[in-house]
């Protein structure tokens, strides 16, 4: 299963650490993904999904 949310299709980004010498690494930005179980088309799934989506109820959790 990819590090990608279910919804949004969020997935890593890359960036850099910076020390203040400015000694520059290479650093991967993960979203907050959460495994759930949601409710889709009538049929219960187990999804990976970002905090985001849960949040703003863009998915329905099965109960």
């Amino acid at each position: 299963m990819p590090r990608q949310c279910y919804v949004c299709a969020k997935t890593p980004v890359f960036g850099h650490t910076i020390s203040h010498a400015h000694n520059v690494r290479s650093r991967r930005f993960n979203p907050n993904l959460q495994s759930i179980r949601i409710l889709e088309k009538g049929t219960i799934k187990r999804v990976r999904v970002c905090t985001r989506c849960l949040r703003s109820g863009k998915v329905r959790k099965a109960v």
